[in-house]
């Protein structure tokens, strides 16, 4: 996941040349938010999260907690550690509802935490690694593809006939 904040030096070697079209739809994407909102920063979610959502069987709340969790992701292997009390301010709920929300995406497998220590002081935020909602959506990822094929050649034979 990357945010404006994220360096080029993050960048992964996999990155695919940006082409004239890429740059346009970049460019309307800017003047869809305004600069006031995107001043901040944006995240960016995989649409298949959205798509799979019922298929996932992610609550409205569980969604919005992995929202959470991956507008503090910046960069693959540095997982991320927001507070609970962080998502449930900002979600206007408890701590402790946020706590029940983080055990069920563990036990369905979304997320799997990591205990962080500061040194010679206790305990930290827990650290969250994702790879199992990562996971998942590779697996949902053919499935969204074979939708988008079929709709293509249903298009494809009735602009044809």
């Amino acid at each position: 996941m990357t945010t404006t904040n994220e360096s080029a030096e993050t960048e992964t070697a996999n990155v695919v040349p940006i082409t004239t079209a890429a740059k346009a739809t970049a460019k309307k994407k800017k003047e869809k938010w305004p600069a006031a909102v995107m001043a901040r920063g944006y995240s960016s979610v995989p649409s298949i999260l959205f798509w799979g959502q019922g298929r996932l069987e992610l609550t409205p709340e569980e969604l919005n907690v992995l929202l959470q969790l991956i507008s503090h992701w910046w960069s693959e292997g540095n997982d991320p550690h927001p507070s609970k009390e962080t998502i449930a301010r900002r979600m206007g709920k408890n701590a402790r509802t946020i706590q029940r929300h983080l055990t069920s995406l563990e036990t369905k497998g979304f997320i799997r935490r990591e205990a962080r220590f500061k040194i010679h002081k206790g305990q930290d935020t827990n650290a969250y690694d994702l790879s199992g909602l990562v996971a998942k959506l590779v697996e949902l990822a053919p499935e969204f593809q074979k939708a988008a094929d079929q709709i293509k050649r249903r298009r494809a034979k009735a602009e044809a006939g």
